[in-house]
């Protein structure tokens, strides 16, 4: 046989060409549906036969079993999905890769793609000049699509003919001619080349083109095939490794899934592909046992009915497979994070809008929740757990009467105001990042301004605690009960906040936090009477009275701010995340 290194590289460059015009192709339709296909996902319920329509539906769509499973990693990694739910979107993933396998076979085998791929090309070009950046993206695909035709025309071209080299079937009839253990060869070539190459589709077309010029038979190549459901879990299992244990579970939940599949698939595949045979010959199509053009339809249909059988019998035993991932992932204690660095804020993260925009929510919630919700309590000298306890305010408040000492400016300058700057220039990339509509760049501006809200009310508190640890304690009864009406205020505030961030349905606590907010403000010392009554029958200072006006509304602001940033952050925060869909925007050309 005469194939030099030309004929070598000629091959690698068909199929580089083939992988260039899947990934326009990919990339084009992840710009034109891909913000859809994640608001979908993003939003998608625990019911298992919708995760694995919603994974079929975008590994159709965009065209790459890999980019979903990868999104699927990235929004477990965000907690935007559970692990039983990123099980059934992977095992329509794997459903939906076939779509790609029957574009090849029938259009790359069954019709001349060659004659019109240089058109398609010329009119995707002139289609990129349109205005319209949803035109542009059509123009891209219809490219893409072209070239991998053409990548797939050569790729047949490089591949030596069988008929005028016949010694490379004598070569390869030694590894064929082994039973099972020629199954396993095949099943390991197909899987270190889906690793190598990153693409099943890739790979597939490889396995097509030499089933096509007859180098391996039919059972061989359904072996490859098999092979190609292994590698193509390599992918996500790498991009698992920077991430969280949800994250790496999904990835492992993956390969056990393709795993247990190819078990059983590999116990029945010689009933099976006679099956499959049967089905063919029955609709007048000559058998893949015989005739090397009729495999490439005949592998699809055994990849599509592979895939389909595998997910609607393991489907049923999602539950088990989450629980055999959990035996080999357990969950171990990870290194807490210092407040005063960022725990979600990653780079990773800024892959898609949704991942990002949680990242920016979950590290303000940990703002608010962590040492914002402890600056406050403590500045009127009440403790987190009796705030969360089912005393009433005003018992809560009677019993307190230890003072806490806690340095405001010290905890905001070494905890808060880091964090809060990394959230700020977080949000800002974000924005930079990708594309909005202005209601959704709103959207991204309220979780901003729900920070400046928690750091008002600390700096509030801060101002305000002084006079607290000051006056709780007076011997003057009228102004000591003042403050300590000023601190259930705040404490009641804080009840109401803990019970609302902790509540399945946050949203029905709207209604009492907008009344606390509204008597807080009108409870104001100067506006009730209470301070002109005070001064009048001279139960109190001048002094006292002078502070108890300026620290009664450092309490309303303190209990607004805190307020207006619980109803950003649990009220309004699924609308956020369900809302927001975002395109990255396109590289300017240098």
């Amino acid at each position: 046989m005469n194939y030099g290194f030309g004929d070598i590289l000629t091959l690698f460059g068909s199929l580089g060409l083939f992988l260039y015009g899947m990934k326009v192709m990919s990339d084009a339709l992840m710009e034109v549906a891909g913000d859809k296909m994640r608001n979908i996902l993003a939003s998608m319920t625990s019911n298992r036969v919708f995760a694995v329509f919603t994974g079929f539906l975008i590994t159709a769509v965009i065209q790459s079993s890999s980019a979903t499973t990868l999104m699927v990693v990235s929004f477990v990694n965000a907690s935007l999905l559970t692990l039983a739910e990123s099980v059934g979107v992977i095992m329509g993933a794997n459903i939906g890769t076939t779509v790609t396998a029957w574009l090849i076979a029938i259009l790359g085998f069954k019709v001349s793609m060659s004659v019109i791929a240089l058109p398609l090309v010329g009119f995707g070009f002139l289609m990129n000049f349109s205005k319209k950046e949803r035109i542009q993206h059509w123009g891209r695909f219809i490219i893409g699509f072209a070239v991998l035709f053409i990548g797939l025309q050569f790729l047949k071209d490089s591949v030596p003919d069988i008929k005028q080299n016949p010694e490379i079937l004598e070569w390869l009839k030694a590894y064929t001619d082994m039973g099972y253990l020629s199954l396993l060869i095949f099943l390991a070539i197909g899987t270190i080349l889906t690793v190598i190459i990153q693409s099943s589709s890739a790979t597939m077309a490889l396995t097509l083109v030499m089933c096509y010029e007859g180098w391996i038979p039919f059972e061989m190549a359904a072996a490859m095939v098999l092979g190609e459901n292994i590698g193509t879990t390599i992918t996500a299992n790498l991009a698992a490794l920077v991430a969280n244990l949800n994250a790496k579970r999904t990835a492992r939940a993956h390969l056990i899934f393709n795993l247990l599949g190819v078990i059983w698939m590999l116990i029945l595949i010689f009933p099976f592909l006679r099956g499959i045979e049967y089905f063919v010959s029955r609709n007048g199509g000559p058998s893949p046992y015989d005739t090397p053009e009729a495999i490439p339809v005949a592998l699809s249909i055994f990849h599509t009915t592979f895939n389909i059988i595998n997910t609607f019998v393991l489907i049923w035993f999602v539950p088990l497979i989450v629980k055999i991932v959990l035996k080999v992932i357990p969950m171990r204690a990870e290194p807490e994070v210092s407040i005063d660095q960022p725990k979600y804020l990653s780079d990773n993260a800024l892959n898609y809008p949704q991942t990002a925009i949680k990242a920016l929510l979950d590290e303000t919630k940990r703002l608010f929740e962590g040492p914002a919700f402890k600056i406050v309590a403590h500045a009127t000298n009440v403790h987190r757990d009796d705030i969360i306890s089912e005393v009433k305010p005003k018992k809560v408040v009677k019993e307190s009467k230890e003072i806490i000492d806690i340095d405001i400016d010290d905890l905001y300058y070494s905890k808060v105001k880091n964090i809060y700057s990394n959230i700020i220039e977080y949000g800002t990339k974000i924005l930079s990042q990708f594309t909005f509509k202005p209601k959704k760049a709103e959207a991204i501006n309220k979780i901003k301004i729900a920070n400046r809200y928690i750091v008002e009310a600390i700096k509030d508190a801060r101002d305000l605690q002084n006079n607290i640890d000051h006056f709780m304690l007076s011997k003057n009864e009228y102004i000591r009960k003042e403050y300590d009406n000023l601190r259930k205020k705040i404490t009641k505030v804080l009840r109401e906040i803990h019970l609302t961030r902790t509540s399945d349905e946050p949203q029905k606590h709207l209604a009492s936090l907008e009344k606390l907010k509204e008597k807080t403000k009108q409870s104001d010392v100067l506006i009730d009477g209470t301070l002109d009554e005070l001064i009048r029958k001279e139960l109190i200072t001048s002094e006292m009275a002078t502070s108890l006006a300026n620290d009664s509304n450092f309490v309303a602001d303190i209990c607004k701010n805190l307020i207006d940033a619980t109803e950003l952050l649990y009220i309004e925060s699924d609308t956020i995340l369900r809302g927001l869909p975002g395109k990255k925007k396109p590289k300017k050309s240098k």
